[in-house]
């Protein structure tokens, strides 16, 4: 005789069943998991968090990189880890875009997590995925928040010099023109302060700050003058300056207080407080560290998810510099 607990159950199998069915026919609408990896490659997270600790105890300012390196992919065409690929005949990618030539970093620690992951689970984890867990790894230690970074991102087989041109925000935008590339984006101008406060760790070259430091009413004299010794007018466009002049290997909230007292090295920087919408953001999360850490993590976790290719679109590249 059957129990009176077999129709709900006859029912519950009929609806997992259709579920195992949507999945199969619609692979690519599988969500991003926490847990992706479990049972797969039960070790790749501490992998990875192992190699990222050790690169950027080698040299703190890679763990900006990679922090950028993440940002840099998302923002063109999604979290694919399309920034990996090197040029071929046939395709100029996203490295040598004039956002990313002599600027983008990291690429030689993602090599060598990815050569150990394979190591552990061949074929099972994408370049994608390690892009953003080191990331959140390179913030933790520097001293920043953590995050649950959500899994299952497949790579694609190419990339975009034009669409890097195009989507990535250029140091020299106005406030407005900030506002409107992370709303194309999905994200509000609080996350976009939010996201901007990466800029607490990390370092820009002289090229991208010259014009400020030589032309700019709204930056503190002093600040601008100790700059210019290792920024000329002319040359040195690669000569580097921290971000945060405060504490630029630590991920904290000096980066808002900077820009509270004129002292932000990019243009783009001054802009969130220079009598605009953003300053009450800024000042927020310059009396507010921990609002700040909350802001930034969340933030995170959203840029992680845009355009995720899952499923059976793209692939997992056993090199990340190349499709299969």
């Amino acid at each position: 005789m059957a129990s009176k607990s077999s129709p709900p159950f006859e029912r519950l199998k009929f609806l997992l069943g259709l579920f195992l069915l949507h999945v199969i026919i619609n692979p690519a609408s599988a969500q991003l998991s926490s847990t992706f990896y479990a049972t797969t490659c039960p070790n790749a997270l501490s992998t990875i968090k192992s190699a990222v600790n050790t690169a950027v105890s080698n040299e703190a300012r890679m763990g900006a990189s990679l922090l950028r390196l993440h940002f840099h992919d998302c923002f063109v065409n999604g979290c694919d880890g399309s920034i990996l690929l090197d040029d071929t005949a046939n395709m100029t990618g996203e490295k040598t875009a004039p956002p990313n030539i002599n600027s983008v970093r990291g690429f030689d620690v993602i090599d060598t997590i990815k050569t150990q992951v394979e190591s552990l689970c061949p074929g099972v984890v994408s370049c994608a995925d390690i892009v953003a867990v080191a990331a959140r790894d390179s913030v933790v230690a520097l001293g920043g928040p953590s995050w649950n970074v959500l899994l299952g991102r497949r790579d694609s087989t190419n990339a975009s010099f034009n669409a890097t041109n195009s989507n990535l925000p250029a140091p020299i935008l106005n406030l407005s023109g900030l506002i409107s590339a992370f709303s194309n984006k999905g994200f509000t101008a609080n996350e976009m302060v939010a996201l901007s406060g990466s800029h607490t760790i990390g370092q820009a070259r002289c090229t991208t700050f010259r014009t400020r430091i030589y032309n700019e009413t709204n930056i503190n004299s002093t600040f601008a003058a100790s700059l210019r010794g290792n920024c000329p007018s002319t040359g040195g466009d690669n000569n580097l300056s921290p971000l945060d002049t405060t504490s630029p290997t630590s991920f904290d909230n000096a980066y808002f207080k900077n820009l509270q007292s004129q002292k932000g090295l990019l243009h783009s920087d001054q802009q969130l407080f220079s009598g605009g919408s953003t300053d009450s953001q800024v000042n927020t999360y310059s009396s507010n560290s921990a609002t700040f850490a909350t802001d930034f993590a969340n933030a995170m976790v959203k840029m992680g998810n845009l355009s995720p290719l899952t499923g059976t679109s793209g692939q997992i590249r056993k090199n990340c510099r190349k499709a299969n």
